[in-house]
């Protein structure tokens, strides 16, 4: 029989990192406490601290401010993409009128 892994949602894994962090809660305490596991909750203290300090971090953003970042930048690895191959079919195009 396998165990189904769970899965933790962002404001949860915020949660639990500044119940360490913020204040002052032992690892130990808090994965006893919420039911995690100590692995994850390290990685994801972790991450919390990279974001804090305005680094993206490892994994999946916590805070809502580096989310927000995630998603412009790939809003504008798209725009870049599509403007490149716009600039490319304009070169085309102003070659075949000549």
């Amino acid at each position: 029989m396998t165990s189904m892994r769970k899965k933790y949602d962002a404001s949860f894994k915020l949660e639990v990192a500044r119940m360490v962090v913020d204040q002052g809660l032992s690892v130990a305490q808090v994965v006893q406490s919420m039911q995690v596991g100590e692995s994850a909750l390290r990685r994801w203290i972790e991450q919390y601290r990279a974001e804090q300090m305005g680094q993206p971090g490892i994994g999946n953003p916590l805070t809502a401010e580096q989310q927000r970042i995630r998603q412009l930048e790939s809003e504008n690895r798209q725009l870049r993409s599509d403007n490149d191959l716009l600039k490319k079919a304009s070169a085309f195009f102003a070659r075949e009128l000549k």
